[in-house]
């Protein structure tokens, strides 16, 4: 009895203390709310007009197919009550047999409670049942243009993802368990998660991926040895330290992506390409952007090309004492390495001796899932708030890119977070993905115009500092390594703008994955293989069919490629030289920057 006694009063003071935190980290959940920055709402969600279209193209498929639309209903009303008279057998004890779930496995319904417990079995059939209607009646539609049928069926799937069963606390056995387990304690780690990611974004929401503690820059991750010698409002370059007696005589430089931050190519040595490079016996400098504020709304493509690109590759040169480099481009950054390659075609400047695309578009006449944000609607509302605000905020980029993955990367990391009461893991990746970047005001509104609008590398020709310029300008030696299952840029859609390069020699490499990880894909571990073929680039499904498939990371088979265009071997480079003195160690100052808002 006393025992009993005693356990009662430390539940019911365990109980009582929960409920003092749930007030406590209710008013702040209330006070961070009230600091949200009122926003475009274009910025949301699509316009009125796709909405408009659809239902009209659904009123037309009624009028015109009355016969098919009732079929479908009938079969999912039919199917709904099927599987509601089974749970109520299940529920009085009859044995029933249920058909087994269509299609490949959902990961989201692993926990066997949605196959034996009835009242999950039925939620689950009957969301499934639900989903395939949605998805039937999308498909159906007759009218769309394939861009307007496209987003119609992207934003569906926003909607049957949002709505699945596992990312709600009554019909997520998970979450209940937990719940039930710990007397309710996960649900109070859980909204002090959700305070916490709040009160980060000042209002707004977005799921904390990676332990924020757990990586410090230049600690234990972008840890290769380095060092800034060369600093503008643009940019640092910095130079890595050779590990090599030799290195080819022509430097390599490096522009990654300045919608996030370079250190992706460096997360730890055993996968970092910066090390690997150095490793073989290259002058490696990899340029780390500038994060900008309000300051920088009237910096647009020219800036980035003069003051970015043609800055570096000019330092490169003195320092190495060279008259060429080699230049790399990921991604936005391979964009514009187009276009600076054929602005210096123009001008008559060849100090770019060969030159390497990391999955990189040039030709946006389809864009791929990235494309549903690419409609007037949207692109609307970020010029509206960038004229607003001078930039724009990470939060939006990142919230994009995280939805076109939202299973992986909001509601997964949602539930075990705000659910479960998880601490978010200690992954390199997912911390480096969570640390994201501005964009400036005017920079963004000209590529999403000129260049993911309106395809002016392609015709009639993209207009930078004073000149106007194609892919067909780009004549010096490519290489292009895009990605198989790549959801930002479509490997098509890469070789597709790659082939229309005015280069006599051109080189193709599809890695298996996607963006980032058949990138970032060391020799050793052969998890992705990749693809090659020598013949004629016509199409990017003949490329590929008549393409030989080999084991392991096509790191490799580039480091020949480039080998091939680095000249002969030299004493290694030390960092930096009289005029370039060492201003901070790698990985930089401005990697680490976060500007206020």
């Amino acid at each position: 009895m006393t025992t009993d006694v005693t356990d009662s009063s430390r539940n019911l003071e365990r109980f009582s203390a929960n409920l003092a935190r749930i007030e406590e980290l209710t008013q702040r959940l209330i006070a961070a709310l009230q600091q949200k920055k009122g926003h475009t709402p274009a910025l949301d969600a699509p316009g009125q007009e796709l909405y408009g279209k659809a239902m009209t193209a659904f009123l037309s498929e009624a009028m015109t197919n009355p016969a098919r639309l009732l079929e479908q209903q009938v079969a999912f009303w039919g199917k709904s009550l099927e599987h509601y008279v089974e749970m109520q057998k299940a529920l009085a004890g009859q044995p029933v047999e249920t058909e087994a779930d269509p299609g490949p496995k959902d990961r989201r319904f692993s926990n066997p409670l949605w196959d034996s417990n009835p009242y999950f079995n039925f939620i689950k059939r009957q969301y499934q049942t639900n989903v395939a209607a949605m998805e039937q009646a999308v498909e159906g539609l007759e009218g769309l243009e394939p861009g307007d049928k496209r987003r119609v069926g992207y934003f569906t799937r926003q909607i049957i993802d949002m709505l699945a069963p596992t990312n709600f606390l009554a019909t997520n056995p998970d979450a209940l368990e937990r719940a039930v387990a710990t007397e309710g304690e996960s649900l109070v780690k859980g909204l002090e998660n959700l305070v916490r990611d709040v009160e980060a974004n000042r209002g707004d929401l977005l799921v904390t991926l990676a332990d924020r503690e757990a990586f410090t820059l230049g600690v234990n991750i972008g840890t290769t040895e380095g060092a800034v010698v060369y600093r503008n409002r643009m940019l640092e370059l910095i130079q890595y330290k050779p590990t090599t007696e030799t290195v080819h005589n022509i430097p390599l430089l490096i522009f990654p992506p300045w919608i996030n931050k370079f250190y992706i190519l460096d997360l730890k040595p055993a996968n970092s390409l910066i090390k690997w490079i150095v490793d073989q016996g290259f002058t490696l400098f990899v340029v780390s952007w500038k994060n900008p504020d309000a300051s920088y709304a009237a910096v647009g493509m020219d800036d980035y090309v003069e003051d970015g690109y043609l800055a570096a590759i000019e330092q490169v040169k003195q320092i190495a004492g060279t008259d060429k480099v080699n230049a790399v481009g990921y991604c936005i950054a391979g964009t514009t390495l187009t276009a600076t390659l054929g602005l210096m075609q123009k001008r008559g400047d060849k100090s770019v001796n060969a030159a390497t695309f990391f999955t990189t578009l040039t030709d946006f006449s389809d864009p791929g899932e990235i494309g549903v944000f690419l409609d007037d609607d949207f692109v609307d509302g970020i010029e509206e708030t960038v004229k607003r605000d001078g930039y724009l905020d990470k939060f939006f980029m990142s919230r994009t890119f995280s939805f076109l993955r939202a299973n992986d990367l909001v509601y997964s990391p949602a539930i075990r977070s705000y659910m479960l009461g998880e601490a978010p893991p200690a992954f390199d990746l997912l911390y480096w993905n969570g640390d994201g970047t501005n964009l400036p005001g005017r920079m963004c509104v000209e590529y999403l115009r000129q260049l993911c609008q309106q395809n002016r590398l392609i015709e009639p020709g993209f207009d930078i500092c004073g000149e106007r310029v194609s892919v067909k300008d780009v004549r010096v030696p490519v290489c292009a390594i895009a990605c198989e299952t790549d959801h930002i840029a479509p490997w098509k859609s890469s070789f597709n703008g790659f082939r229309q390069f005015g280069s006599r020699q051109k080189t193709f490499i599809l890695s298996e994955s996607g963006h980032i990880a058949g990138i970032v894909n060391p020799p050793g571990k052969d998890k992705y293989g990749h693809y090659t073929n020598e013949g004629p680039m016509r199409s990017a499904e003949e490329w590929k069919e008549g393409a030989g498939y080999h084991k392991g990371s096509w790191w490799p088979r580039w480091r020949d490629w480039l080998a091939g265009k680095s000249g002969r071997m030299v004493p290694a480079r030390p960092l930096g030289d009289s005029r370039h003195k060492v201003l901070a160690p790698a990985p930089g100052t401005y990697v680490a920057e976060t500007p206020a808002p």
